[in-house]
């Protein structure tokens, strides 16, 4: 039943055994859910009680269990992610453990990586290992070989555990049916099925509408506190009452991107039709989701253009490379000036920069004025086109060079995996991995942005087609419509002081207008 046996001898006529060295002993414990830890005596206290029962038997040998107790109730074997394994790793490094016992060894863990680091570890700090209920020695290679083959198979059993309920939850996806979790905001749970709540629906509408005309999660955040809004409050099968706490922003966000409010399930990049009714109408939802897409491309700067400044983010100084800022002047609390000024400038005084400030009226009135007159310059209008072309040319190789590099390296991890392999070793094996798994999803994510380049090339018509209504479009637009329109054709606008001189860089994506606003 041990799995560590202290060599015995026979004494001569008369001579006296020695004393057995002392061998601290370790008792670690460990139960996957918290189901049952409340009882008075549960499943970590029956691991341990055999463990001292076990270390009780071997009291001739010296073997004394020491008091610490090493319990991780409710964690999983499959990493090391574990407080009470920390203590018994930094007992182990600072010497104060000999040996460790356990009831089995999927109970210190089920992941054969970290068991083999920890093995390691045993072996450089001299430390046994007991299993009370598994045969082998761990100072043996057959009882290495046994321990592999144990906590292979524990990993194997962990590993399909987790397909199963993998496939469980995609399956019940597909069927469109709520699967578990914490119920959310709009909804309550009867029989197992998301069911409308009323009052609550009215408050989600309200977040949609709010942001989409705030623009903001946090301003949106704001009021629904300021009116006495919640998280969602329901009462667990013990009694317990959880959630009704006050909103936050993270919450405010996960409500404006869950499709379970538009009747739908979501499994990773699937969409499917869901069993619960639909509370949000979907044009609403697509006008959130395309706000909140824009306030990520630009990190929310429309939102905070507060005073009007159509090209805040977008002008630029030529002369020191460096960005300019929208401010103004007041007088008698009034505004009265507004103008760009370079960081420069601004940082370390007016004489470092040649270009310094420009009138905000003026230069916006210039790149409005450039713009009109697109639909009538064809000259500009080909030169827009070619460099547009160049750009998405040169962004597309970029991507294709980024990609075959990203390749050659991961020909390169298998080389090295192979190498590693031959040569058992597991650290690098795992290093290896990961490595791979990171560089490959990176692939993955540059061919989607070398597709989405090769179809944003711009054609002529759509260029004519996206000037031919600006100009009555524009005397339509509020100033953060304006500004949305300008960051969508314009990719900077370069300012030059010292010459006087303003350039206007355009986007390859300058299509969108005409798709945007197509009859």
């Amino acid at each position: 039943m041990s799995t560590f046996t202290l060599a015995s001898r026979k004494y001569a006529s008369g001579e006296q055994p020695r004393k057995s060295p002392l061998i601290r002993c370790a008792i670690y414990t460990r139960k996957s859910s918290e189901e049952g830890l409340e009882q008075e005596f549960n499943s970590l206290d029956a691991q341990r009680e055999s463990g001292e029962a076990y270390i009780a038997s071997q009291k001739a040998e010296g073997w004394v269990c020491l008091p610490d107790k090493y319990d991780d109730g409710g964690y999983t074997g499959g990493n090391m992610e574990r407080p009470a394994v920390q203590r018994l790793m930094a007992d182990i490094d600072a010497g104060k453990v000999d040996c460790v016992v356990v009831y089995k060894v999927d109970r210190l863990s089920r992941s054969l990586m970290d068991f083999a680091r920890m093995m390691e570890v045993f072996d450089r700090k001299k430390i046994s290992f007991v299993s009370v209920t598994q045969q082998f020695n761990t100072t043996q290679s057959m009882g290495r070989l046994t321990l592999n083959i144990l906590l292979s198979f524990a990993q194997f059993e962990r590993e399909i555990i987790s397909e199963r309920t993998r496939d469980k939850i995609a399956a019940t996806r597909k069927k469109g049916k709520w699967f578990g979790g914490k119920p959310i905001l709009g909804y309550d749970l009867v029989a197992g099925k998301l069911v409308v709540n009323r009052d609550e629906a009215f408050r989600v509408r309200e977040i949609f509408a709010i942001y989409v005309d705030t623009r903001s999660v946090r301003q949106t955040t704001l009021e629904a506190v300021r009116r006495g809004w919640t998280t969602k409050g329901w009462t667990q099968k013990d009694g317990k009452c959880v959630g009704g706490l006050p909103l936050t922003n993270p919450y405010v966000h996960r409500i404006l991107t869950s499709v379970s409010y538009l009747g739908k399930v979501q499994h990773h990049d699937q969409i499917y039709d869901g069993e619960q009714e639909a509370i949000i109408d979907p044009a609403l939802w697509k006008r959130a989701a395309a706000i909140l897409e824009a306030n990520g491309r630009d990190k929310g700067s429309d939102v905070r253009n507060v005073h009007s400044g159509l090209l805040k983010g977008l002008v630029c100084c030529c002369n020191c490379d460096k960005p300019m800022a929208h401010t103004f002047t007041t007088k008698s609390g009034k505004r009265t000036y507004r103008y760009y000024v370079c960081h420069v400038a601004q940082s370390s005084g007016y004489h470092a920069c040649p270009s310094k400030s420009v009138p905000a009226e003026q230069i916006e009135s210039f790149v409005v004025d450039r713009l009109q007159a697109l639909g009538r310059d064809r000259e500009l209008v080909s030169m827009i086109l070619d460099r547009a072309r160049a750009e998405s040319r040169d962004v597309l190789e970029q991507l294709k060079d980024r990609k075959t590099t990203l390749e050659r390296e991961l020909r390169w991890l298998a080389s090295d995996e192979r190498r590693a392999g031959a040569a058992s070793d597991a650290d690098r094996l795992a290093d290896l991995a990961e490595r791979q798994r990171q560089i490959a999803e990176q692939v993955r994510e540059i061919e989607g942005e070398i597709e989405e380049a090769a179809r944003d090339e711009l054609r002529r018509d759509e260029v004519d087609a996206a000037f031919a209504e600006f100009r009555p479009l524009w005397d339509q637009l509020n100033t953060r419509e304006r500004t949305e329109l300008l960051r969508a054709v314009i990719k900077s606008v370069e300012f030059d002081g010292k010459a006087g001189e303003v350039t206007l860089v355009f986007h390859p994506e300058m299509s969108r207008l005409a798709e945007e606003n197509a009859p």
